[in-house]
């Protein structure tokens, strides 16, 4: 990150809302405009139905507020505005009560096409439209109640499913693969290169899941793809710990990028 760009959330007022600036304003404005251009044939129907249902638009930043009260509404789900990084005891917590996790900082201008640490446009954007979806927001709820449940020693990955399919997910329409996943919503790079013939794409397979290794920094080598919401909330109806236990035991997959050097 340029000298500098120290990203800290922003607090609300008395009435629950950000004082975001026109210049907050007329970067939303332009990402929103950017992947809505591009999403109609990489996005599952369901995320651009909730983009609809949100009401999101490239006229403001949204308020939490008013995206928590359109969820709850909606699907009985919600969010809440939280600093950029939190401890994974709270970020759990929080799924469990069928809530994600917003940060409330919007990126600057310079740092349009990437940024490390998740922002309000990655939150909103990219996760909060599948919340309109039953069984996504089931998936949501049942994912952080499961992690709670496991512990801090199946955390870890607990995480990789998070990643594959809640980041990074892909799922089987009538009209073919298409995303599901919020870095692929929220990322030009990201949407075009899942819609192309580079990644591997695996059906989806929770042991393999667990021993497959990824990297933040780069598009992702690999995608898991689910045949509906409905499966992946039913996914953890299987005996997680165990299946965990045994993805241990066996290692990881050789990983499909290159593994960082030591320094």
């Amino acid at each position: 990150m340029p000298a500098g760009h120290v990203y800290r959330s922003i607090l609300p007022g008395p009435d629950g809302r950000y004082p975001y600036s026109a210049e907050d304003h007329a970067v939303w404005g332009e990402l929103f405009d950017r992947q809505m251009n591009t999403l109609p044939d990489v996005m599952a129907p369901a995320y651009l139905e909730g983009v609809k249902k949100l009401g999101l638009n490239d006229k403001c930043t949204p308020q939490v507020i008013d995206i928590d009260a359109r969820l709850k509404a909606l699907t009985g789900a919600g969010a809440e505005g939280v600093p950029a990084i939190i401890p994974p005891s709270r970020f759990y917590a929080l799924l469990s009560q069928r809530k994600f996790p917003v940060a409330t900082f919007l990126r600057r201008r310079s740092e349009m096409d990437y940024i490390e640490e998740p922002d309000l446009f990655h939150e909103v954007f990219g996760h909060c439209p599948l919340l309109t979806d039953n069984n996504y927001a089931d998936f949501i709820e049942r994912f952080g109640k499961k992690a709670i449940s496991l512990g801090k020693g199946y955390s870890w990955h607990m995480f990789r499913l998070f990643w594959f399919t809640i980041e990074f997910g892909m799922i089987n329409t009538p009209d073919g693969l298409r995303g599901f996943g919020a870095g692929i919503a929220s990322s030009p790079a990201e949407a075009a290169h899942a819609m192309s013939d580079a990644p591997v794409i695996r059906e989806f397979d929770l042991l393999e899941i667990f021993r497959t290794p990824y990297r933040i920094d780069i598009v992702q080598p690999i995608y898991f793809a689910i045949d509906s919401f409905a499966q992946l909330s039913a996914c953890l109806d299987a005996d997680i710990a165990a299946i965990i236990d045994e993805a241990k035991a066996l290692g990881d997959l050789p990983p499909l990028f290159e593994v960082k050097k030591a320094v």
